[in-house]
């Protein structure tokens, strides 16, 4: 069985997307980042960097002591070793596969993340700070779509974590100002996966943990989010 500390984000969708795709059993257990329960001295205990999501495999494949980890990189690369499933066996197929949840990980999310924040959240609209992470955003949706011209899915034929974990990130491209028209490869890929039976339940898990998934964020919510420092740490 797994634990998953999760909230609905795009981090939060990577996991369920591939435990839902794996059919591995597990438990949610929201984590309500607007509320600050990602700074409860016991999530940080299995996420020291105060964020979700995150998870306990009170089954690893050891048989030993529970596993917990934070990072949705690291959590995908570890069920997908748990699993054997959705990453290549083989040396090169692996290497293509890691590169490019690398490059989601170090380039596609920080990127559109602060482009979510100076767009939406941010109290003052700043626009250089909109105009480079848009600009960036559009460069990186161009890297994918060249990516994709002559492949099924990011790594190849297969659907892999790389694909798990650029996707959620795609979703909510109309607010970061981008046209999936203008990326016919990325748009192709995109549907595809959207019409996943899996990934249709992975998303289904959003109002479940979260009634309120979609509403506008509150100011205080806003608050906790992004006035954050060390001292949130140290509860």
């Amino acid at each position: 069985m797994i634990d998953l500390h999760y909230w609905p984000t795009p981090n939060g969708h990577k996991v369920t997307m591939f435990l839902e795709e794996a059919g591995l059993p597990y438990t949610i257990h929201p984590v309500d980042i607007g509320k600050g329960a990602q700074f409860e001295p016991a999530f940080l205990k299995i996420a020291p960097n105060n964020r979700m999501p995150a998870i306990v495999d009170r089954e690893p494949a050891d048989g030993g002591a529970p596993v917990s980890l934070f990072e949705s990189g690291a959590i995908l690369l570890y069920l997908a070793e748990k699993t054997g499933r959705f990453l290549p066996a083989d040396l090169r197929g692996r290497a293509e596969t890691l590169q490019w949840l690398f490059w989601q990980m170090g380039g596609l999310g920080p990127m559109l993340g602060q482009n979510h924040h100076f767009s939406q959240y941010a109290p003052e609209k700043i626009p250089y700070a909109i105009e480079r992470y848009v600009k960036e955003t559009n460069r990186l949706y161009g890297v994918l779509d060249r990516r994709l011209a002559d492949r099924a899915f990011v790594a190849g034929a297969d659907y892999t974590i790389a694909d798990m974990a650029a996707y959620p990130w795609i979703v909510p491209w109309e607010k970061q100002g981008q046209r999936l028209d203008d990326h016919p490869n990325l748009k192709r890929w995109f549907e595809a996966i959207a019409e996943r039976p899996a990934t249709k339940a992975a998303y289904a898990k959003a109002a479940e943990a979260n009634p309120n998934h979609g509403q506008p964020m509150s100011e205080d919510a806003k608050k906790v989010m992004f006035g954050q420092t060390a001292a949130n740490t140290k509860r």
